[in-house]
């Protein structure tokens, strides 16, 4: 970690009632479970936590997309950004969303020319991952592409679909800027770590 994480329990680390007030609004969000190693970066800048939590609640939980979808598209943005904490905390949920073990191998996978097509994945989860990497790579996404997820996706969706992996490279990218949860030396790129 490049900065240390707050203290969110030091009674000095937040003096304000509005920084109070954030606190208990990402520690809502988060509930059961603690505040989070991105969190107690975040919370160096309250307002900038404030707004990261609001935002990304609503992606991770007021989208109408199916958690598989949502998941597929957040794990290839983190492999494709070598964002290893991110993908520690989103490859259980895609798993748990209905993604089998031998399609979170080839998400996994930094490069997947040529195995598009592959059963193991359906074709609208296809269409989010030749999408989500289109975003990604190229941040222009080519027509075909752009179509091919189009054929599985409402426009509602497509926007949703959108925002998650946008959302997400913003994620991956200050995740791996400030090696948050002190993941970037788990595993060099294109080598499983994950059995």
């Amino acid at each position: 970690m490049r900065l240390p994480y707050i203290d969110a329990a030091d009674p000095k680390a937040f003096t304000t009632p509005e920084d109070h007030a954030i606190i208990a609004r990402v520690r809502a969000r988060r509930a059961p479970r603690p505040l989070q190693p991105l969190d107690l970066t975040l919370l160096h800048s309250p307002a900038v936590a404030d707004g990261w939590n609001s935002f990304l609640g609503a992606i991770r939980t007021k989208t109408s997309l199916p958690d598989d979808v949502r998941e597929v598209a957040i794990c290839r943005v983190a492999v494709i950004n070598q964002a290893w904490y991110e993908w520690a905390h989103h490859a259980p949920l895609a798993k748990a969303g209905g993604v089998s073990e031998e399609g979170m191998e080839l998400l996994e996978q930094p490069d997947l020319d040529g195995k598009n097509g592959s059963e193991v994945l359906s074709k609208k989860l296809w269409a989010v991952v030749d999408y989500t990497d289109a975003m990604t790579r190229d941040v222009a996404v080519k027509d075909g592409v752009f179509e091919q997820l189009r054929e599985h996706f409402s426009e509602q969706e497509v926007v949703e679909v959108t925002a998650t992996v946008a959302a997400y490279n913003c994620v991956s990218r200050f995740l791996v800027a400030l090696d948050v949860g002190e993941k970037n030396a788990w595993r060099s790129p294109g080598v499983s770590n994950s059995k």
